[in-house]
C-alpha cells in the first residue's frame, strides 16, 4: 500500500465556482486539480476526498479517472445521493464519515462535542475559512494549494 492523501471541495466542473476560485475557464480549473493531484499521488496512493466531488452533476465524474491512486470519497453536501451509484463507477468507497488513524474524516465539521473520542476532524466544506481550533483541519482546495496532503502530515 501507499501513502494515504486528502482533499475536499474538488467541484469539478462547476464554472462558477472555478471562476471564483480565480480561473479562467471550468476546464483551466479542472485541469489544474488534475495536474496538482498527479503531481503527489501514484497508483498504489489512497485519497480520501472530504465531499463536493461536483456541484450536484454526475456528467463530470468521468473526470475521477485523470487522477492517480485508490479514490475514497465521504460525502458531500452538493454530492446527491441519486448520484451514488455512477459515483461508485469511478470510485473506490463511499461513505458519510470515515475513521482513519484516530481522525474523524467528514465533509462538514462536526460539533466540537464529538471530537473528544478523535485527534481532529479532517474536513472539507469551509473553502478558504478556518476553525480556530488546532482539532479541526480543513482541506479543502483553496487550503491546500489544490494538491492532496498526506495525512501524515496532518497527523
Amino acid at each position: 500500500m501507499g501513502r494515504v492523501y486528502t482533499i475536499g471541495d474538488l467541484h469539478l466542473g462547476h464554472k462558477n465556482m472555478a471562476l471564483h476560485r480565480g480561473f479562467s475557464s471550468v476546464e483551466e480549473h479542472d485541469n489544474h486539480i488534475i495536474d496538482c493531484w498527479n503531481s503527489v499521488v501514484n497508483k498504489k496512493d489512497t485519497v480520501i476526498i472530504v465531499g463536493d466531488i461536483t456541484m450536484e452533476k454526475a456528467t463530470n465524474y468521468h473526470l475521477l479517472n485523470s487522477l492517480s491512486g485508490f479514490k475514497k470519497v465521504v460525502g458531500g453536501n452538493h454530492d446527491q445521493p441519486q448520484h451514488a451509484r455512477k459515483l461508485l463507477e469511478y470510485v473506490d468507497g463511499l461513505c458519510g464519515a470515515l475513521k482513519y488513524k484516530g481522525c474523524l474524516f467528514t465533509h462538514i465539521p462536526v460539533h466540537p462535542s464529538q471530537l473528544e473520542r478523535f485527534r481532529k476532524n479532517i474536513h472539507g466544506h469551509l473553502h478558504s475559512e478556518i476553525i480556530n481550533d488546532d482539532r479541526y483541519v480543513n482541506v479543502s482546495c483553496e487550503r491546500v494549494n489544490f494538491t492532496p496532503i498526506e495525512i501524515n502530515k496532518i497527523i
